[in-house]
């Protein structure tokens, strides 16, 4: 089998269709010989911020010596982003073989299981071969029913915040995502909860009461943001000085004090994690398209922010990094989002927008959000392409002289930064 043979079969299940249940994945894994079971975990799970926190969790344990593995979804650019040991991907050739072990055992399953729980078993086998010390693991979607949940006690389970988000699947309450969320909990682990919405802070702390699991609240009352640059993020927090994050965007230091937070619990179980492989962990800690700069000149900053909430803190961005100034918007949505109030946010600091559709499925044509943007005031252009929306936002960039945002869902990443690097070079 080779690698595009493995990728075919991966995702032979059409990724949208959803089975709720943790059977199969069980069954699946049962018969890997229960791989989950030899690992340690951080459990992770969220409306936004999950992928941040992993991915700086991940840097300062692995600039504190230890071997981690990271599962993330989705990928950006490439598949065997998924999931890396120690800040590396998955090899092709590996992923290969891990393949051509898992497929005749998920043939042979009555119920098949889906592209999640496949990618789930295969990062499971993976990181017990390699006998990682810990792995971060994050949630696809939900919690509760969630293929990564079949784990039985990680270290630590965090959840990062709740905010409406796959309604259809989660229920359209916070509440009721918050409860599925809360599905991660397990007896006895700690639990580190760092959202700021009061009604599901009650369902997490009542769920962990019933099953005797001690919740601590992300503690960011001293969290100092010194200084906003497009060349890092310099912040305190408590007795942890001169911290520069290297990620940029005003929600990155909350992000960043999660990590600490969770940081300390892992060190009150004996991690012994130093200041040093924080600090040294945080300022060079990756994570694309978070309010990322993929071009200086003409400046052009992709913010992968792709539901209400993630809208609002990347417009917040915008305004911090650029008082005062509107910025030229290339922006793609998916249809089942709450489009009409993130066209309106990014309104407020939109000097023109160009629309485009993501290469999904779900995606919300052009045509469409940009009618949205008109019937708001703002001047938008239709694009039938993310090349043509990427080459027209940049000549209008140097017209203007202002910088360039890219906001919207994840799966334009990939195709926005191909485009800008082919018109800037």
């Amino acid at each position: 089998m080779n690698y595009n043979e493995a990728i075919e079969y991966i995702h032979s299940v059409n990724w949208t269709f959803c089975k709720p249940g943790l059977e199969r994945v069980r069954e699946l894994c049962h018969a890997l010989g229960d791989p989950q079971d030899k690992l340690k975990y951080i459990h992770v799970a969220g409306t936004n911020g999950k992928g941040s926190f992993c991915a700086m969790t991940d840097s300062i344990l692995r600039h504190a010596g230890y071997k981690v593995g990271l599962f993330t979804s989705p990928y950006i650019l490439e598949f065997n982003e998924r999931m890396r040991i120690n800040g590396e991907n998955i090899s092709d050739a590996e992923l290969c073989e891990l393949v051509e072990l898992i497929k005749p055992v998920a043939d042979k399953m009555s119920d098949k299981p889906t592209e999640f729980e496949l990618i789930t078993a295969i990062a499971f086998m993976y990181f017990a071969r390699h006998e990682c010390d810990i792995v971060v693991l994050e949630c696809g979607l939900g919690g509760r029913l969630d293929a990564t949940n079949i784990i039985k006690t990680p270290v630590l389970s965090v959840i990062t915040g709740i905010a409406l988000d796959h309604t259809s699947i989660l229920g359209d309450t916070v509440e009721q995502i918050a409860l599925e969320k809360a599905g991660i909990i397990k007896a006895d682990v700690p639990v580190l909860w760092c959202g700021k919405n009061t009604a599901a802070e009650q369902i997490i702390k009542n769920k962990a009461q019933e099953i005797d699991a001690p919740v601590y609240t992300a503690d960011k009352q001293d969290l100092v943001v010194n200084k906003l640059t497009l060349d890092g993020t310099y912040m305190e927090l408590g007795d942890k000085k001169n911290i520069r994050l290297a990620l940029l965007g005003t929600y990155q230091p909350e992000n960043a004090a999660n990590a600490l937070n969770a940081v300390d619990m892992l060190n009150k179980m004996g991690y012994g994690i130093s200041d040093t492989a924080v600090g040294k962990g945080l300022e060079a800690v990756k994570w694309p398209a978070r309010f990322e700069v993929i071009s200086k000149s003409p400046l052009v900053i992709a913010d992968g922010g792709h539901n209400p909430e993630g809208i609002d803190v990347a417009v917040d961005s915008i305004q911090k990094y650029f008082p005062n100034k509107k910025v030229a918007i290339v922006t793609g949505v998916m249809a089942d989002k709450d489009y009409s109030y993130m066209a309106k946010r990014i309104s407020t600091v939109a000097q023109k927008v160009f629309c485009l559709t993501p290469s999904n499925l779900r995606a919300l044509s052009s045509d469409k959000y940009a009618k949205v943007f008109e019937s708001l005031g703002v001047s938008a252009t239709a694009c039938e392409s993310i090349d043509a929306a990427v080459k027209l936002v940049l000549e209008f960039a140097q017209t203007s002289g202002g910088p360039v945002v890219s906001l919207g869902s994840l799966y334009m990443y990939g195709e926005v930064l191909s485009a800008v690097k082919k018109y800037t070079q």
